[in-house]
């Protein structure tokens, strides 16, 4: 199981990072269109973290001082973001041009979920 959740921590975090990426590549484009990578790379990440917070579960069970549980509230919002994240990118996925209003919130959505990863105690 432990190698199971490094497996799920490194898809996660390779994940969030490609959304990081896809973003910033269209940062001097004119006109700027959502690549469909990003939609692939949050989703990824979205089944890899909740994979990972089962197995944290898991874990727990056998050795808690070893591995503790999570931040609920901190996993609520991570969650949230991501869907939120899907739900802007499923919108604008087809269309022709991405807003500039849009990427800048789809870049500072991304930014956000890294920062209260990292902070968030």
């Amino acid at each position: 199981m432990e190698i199971t959740n490094t497996i799920l921590y490194v898809v996660h975090m390779l994940s969030i990072f490609g959304i990081l990426f896809l973003l910033l590549q269209q940062w001097n484009r004119n006109p700027r269109k959502l690549n469909p990578g990003v939609l692939h790379s949050a989703l990824t990440a979205l089944v890899a973290g909740v994979a990972m917070v089962g197995v944290r579960h898991s874990l727990n069970s056998t050795n808690a001082t070893e591995w503790p549980l999570f931040n609920n509230t901190k996993i609520a919002v991570k969650l949230g973001i991501v869907l939120i994240i899907l739900a802007i990118g499923y919108r604008d996925v087809k269309k022709p041009i991405l807003e500039k209003k849009t990427w800048i919130t789809l870049l500072g959505l991304t930014l956000s979920n890294i920062l209260i990863a990292t902070l968030w105690q």
